[in-house]
């Protein structure tokens, strides 16, 4: 009955971001008919090419239309590349995905213990320090910080390559098999393309990290403070249990499911959120793709990258659910 709810629930989700993702496309001061036959186009032409393109038509109609052309695959075609958005998606997806996926792992290996670390060391300096880190990651600009980075990382010190994924002397002779610069440079074989890209996407992802760590400790730190504070935790010490005891057998066994959550949703908000540090990097992922559409009055580009990184929301948060009540069954 639950899996049943759930996939309603889910449905009804998706259904919903589809709808606003259809009534942006409506209320947007921009013209898709203009878009294609320019500006100095007959009345004839515009009403012609208005009604080919079916906005002549009720919204429930051209809603109607939208659903099954979205159900289809087919997003239209962007005016900036020339290509159908469905194809553009599936070659700058995977670059936000590869970013996002190495920076949600560092901030998870790195948070999680900072903030258990910090809990345990409550008032102390070491939770002063931990707590200032953090505040600094949700203070700081992200295009500051990744300008800044660039500036010293890359321009003065050299210890990284800029922006791209890869120099061009490996741009066109690595064939893109996967659109993952680390697989495709790994499966060619050629381990100094791999130095590059990997080389490229540390600046990059040790930014979304450190913003991704700042987060996941704040919230780490908070759960395993709470926990501590509840009477078991007072009759294991009244017990003779030691606090390394109590915390890797009773309080982190508790909160599986709080720290799953907090880690997907930052990962969910690295996939929606690196639209300014591709910019800045010029990592050509579904961020900057956003971007450049949204400059260019790209309609179909952006609403057909919103929709992608909402449905990548939508499965992540019901993942995220399912899997906290596996791991814990409070939950349930």
């Amino acid at each position: 009955m639950r899996t049943g709810q759930g996939g309603l629930s889910i449905g009804l989700t998706l259904l919903g971001l589809l709808l606003v993702t259809f009534l942006i496309a409506r209320v947007a001061p921009i013209d898709p008919v203009l878009k294609v036959v320019g500006d100095k186009a007959s009345k004839e032409t515009y009403e012609a090419v208005r009604r080919e393109m079916g906005l002549d038509q009720s919204l429930p109609v051209q809603f109607a239309r939208y659903l099954k052309s979205v159900v289809s695959g087919e997003l239209g075609t962007s005016t900036s590349t020339g290509q159908p958005v469905m194809d553009d998606l599936l070659r700058y997806f995977p670059a936000t995905l590869e970013l996002s996926t190495i920076a949600i792992l560092l901030g998870v290996l790195l948070g999680i213990p900072l903030g258990i670390w910090a809990a345990c060391r409550h008032n102390r300096w070491q939770d002063q320090l931990i707590r200032a880190v953090s505040l600094l990651g949700y203070s700081v600009p992200v295009f500051w910080l990744g300008l800044v980075a660039l500036l010293v990382f890359y321009a003065k010190l050299g210890w990284v390559s800029g922006p791209g994924r890869l120099d061009d002397v490996y741009q066109y002779t690595i064939e893109s098999w996967s659109h993952f610069a680390l697989i495709d440079t790994l499966r060619s074989g050629d381990m100094s393309a791999f130095g590059n890209a990997l080389s490229h996407l540390v600046l990059p992802a040790s930014l979304l990290a450190y913003f991704s760590l700042a987060y996941i400790a704040r919230m780490t730190r908070a759960y395993v403070l709470e926990e501590l504070s509840k009477e078991y935790v007072t009759l294991a010490r009244v017990k003779g249990a030691s606090e390394w005891h109590i915390l890797w057998r009773h309080v982190l066994p508790n909160l599986r499911g709080p720290l799953l959550t907090v880690s997907a949703l930052s990962y969910a908000v690295l996939l929606e959120g690196a639209v300014l540090t591709e910019s800045v990097f010029s990592w050509p992922g579904i961020g900057l793709y956003i971007t450049n559409a949204l400059f260019s009055a790209d309609m179909s580009a952006v609403l057909g990258g919103t929709l992608l990184i909402g449905i990548c929301f939508v499965l992540l948060n019901s993942l995220t659910d399912t899997l906290s009540r596996m791991l814990d069954p409070r939950t349930r």
